[in-house]
């Protein structure tokens, strides 16, 4: 019995019960409804079941004894409450375990029954309690992913507001790490990564992918000696892979998270299964006023619109969708909680307000341009004159408006270094671009198979230091970067 209470639990009682007492047995509420059942094979029927629990329960709880009987032709249902009986009276909320025997009853069932009283009540009072914990967790874990979904789309004030609740406060500046578990394994890395730091970091687990979390971590070094946690947690973890940025303001989370993501694939391939993501600056950072203007013209029919009906999505929402969308692709609906078809219609609306084809990549490369241009802070700098450059064929016209960006001299530095590590080798990169990011078309082009292009493209993760192949990817980067190339060297 106390056996079965430590590896079954309340149904591996009742089975055993239900062996035992050649009949059924289960656990009902004061009213008669079966909480649990099991009976002795498996499609066991016994006459009238529910009318004689159902009887005994209305019975017991209005005489308020410890046990009661009801005898039928062929069987008899023995109850007795569960819960801690007060002196002559039982817990008249507490549930009751039934047994339907046949007729003559066992000699000693009703003994038995007496003793499993205590052992299935315990049983039964601590998996309540594990469902609730678990209730608190999974309440804990969305109020922690939605702190994380603010600090995406830049909603700062509201998301410190909501972590001071939840604790701990969100430092300034970040960090930001990603750690690739194994299998099921994230709840107990998530209590490494607490170990590791003294529970300073806000941890969250992914909403897109089920096997990372996404830690930020307060950006200050460590005392002189002491280990930082993302490196603690790798090495005291032998199957994870951890991906860390460097320090960015809190308000750049999202910026943090890509750098992060970008080195969790650059991780993969290294021995120590541990990356920081290498200096690079942001595309947004690079493109001066004069980038700052075009990305407000090209969003402002998205910041202005409004909705035609109140249930229709804001200029807001559509915002964090077009971002959500860009960064993971089809996985967004996972990020903001919405249908696929939700998605599809978001998204066709964003098209036709900024006038895009969010199907090719050039589109894609600009509005995500855009939306991280409109985020960062504008530089106080002298803009350039502006020099126009002829979009190549097959560009869109917002393609076509980033020329006269993408050939200022910051920005061709930029591409210059984007593309440094596979300089004199980048066939297969301005293939895959050109082919929009797919690889079946992209191995059809370079006429190799299609794993052959997908090992061809996770070398390049490894040069580029970039995800290529999983979202957040650096396809936009690379397709500004190979434009850019492309305007300098027709000029």
């Amino acid at each position: 019995m106390h056996r079965l209470a430590r590896t079954g639990g309340t149904a591996g009682l009742l089975r055993w019960l239900a062996g035992r007492a050649e009949g059924w047995a289960g656990l009902v509420g004061p009213d008669g409804t079966v909480l649990h059942a099991a009976a002795r094979t498996a499609g066991a029927m016994v006459p009238d079941v529910a009318g004689l629990v159902a009887e005994g329960a209305s019975a017991l709880t209005e005489r308020g004894v410890q046990a009661y009987s009801v005898d039928t032709g062929a069987y008899t249902a023995l109850l007795f409450p569960l819960g801690v009986p007060s002196p002559g009276v039982g817990d008249p909320g507490a549930p009751v375990l039934a047994v339907v025997t046949p007729r003559p009853v066992a000699a000693g069932l009703a003994t038995l029954l007496a003793d499993v009283v205590l052992p299935l009540s315990l049983c039964l009072q601590a998996e309540t309690l594990e469902r609730k914990r678990r209730r608190v967790d999974l309440a804990e874990s969305r109020g922690r992913e939605a702190v994380l979904h603010l600090l995406m789309t830049g909603q700062l004030s509201i998301a410190q507001q909501v972590a001071g609740a939840l604790r701990p406060r969100l430092p300034d500046p970040v960090r930001v790490c990603v750690v690739e578990c194994s299998g099921g394994g994230r709840d107990e890395v998530a209590r490494v990564c607490v170990d590791a730091d003294g529970g300073r970091s806000w941890i969250v687990r992914c909403p897109v992918y089920a096997r990372h979390l996404i830690l930020v971590m307060p950006a200050e070094a460590p005392e002189p000696g002491a280990v930082p946690p993302d490196e603690t947690v790798a090495a005291r973890v032998g199957d994870c892979v951890v991906g860390v940025s460097e320090p960015v303001p809190l308000a750049d989370t999202a910026t943090g998270y890509r750098q992060a993501f970008h080195a969790l694939a650059v991780a993969r391939e290294l021995p120590t299964r541990h990356a920081r993501f290498g200096v690079s600056p942001d595309s947004a950072l690079v493109v001066g006023p004069a980038g700052h203007r075009w990305a407000d013209e090209l969003l402002n029919p998205l910041l202005t619109h409004v909705p035609r009906r109140a249930q229709d999505p804001g200029s807001q929402e559509l915002l964090a969708t077009a971002a959500s969308w860009l960064a993971f692709s089809s996985h967004a609906t996972g990020h903001l909680k919405v249908h696929r078809n939700t998605l599809a219609a978001r998204l066709r609306l964003i098209g036709e307000l900024l006038g895009l084809d969010l199907h090719r990549l050039a589109d894609q490369a600009a509005l995500d341009l855009a939306l991280r241009v409109r985020s960062t802070p504008a530089p106080a700098c002298t803009p350039e004159p502006a020099r126009s450059g002829s979009p190549a064929s097959g560009t869109s016209r917002a393609a076509g408006g980033l020329d006269a960006i993408l050939v200022r001299p910051a920005v061709r530095d930029w591409a210059d270094q984007q593309l440094a590590p596979v300089l004199g080798a980048e066939e297969t990169l301005r293939t895959w671009v050109r082919c929009e990011g797919r690889i079946g078309p992209a191995a059809a082009e370079l006429g190799i198979s299609v794993p052959g292009a997908r090992k061809r493209l996770t070398r390049l993760e490894t040069v580029l230091q970039r995800s290529l192949l999983r979202p957040p990817s650096a396809r936009y980067d690379l397709w500004l970067a190979l434009r850019s190339r492309d305007l300098t060297a027709a000029a």
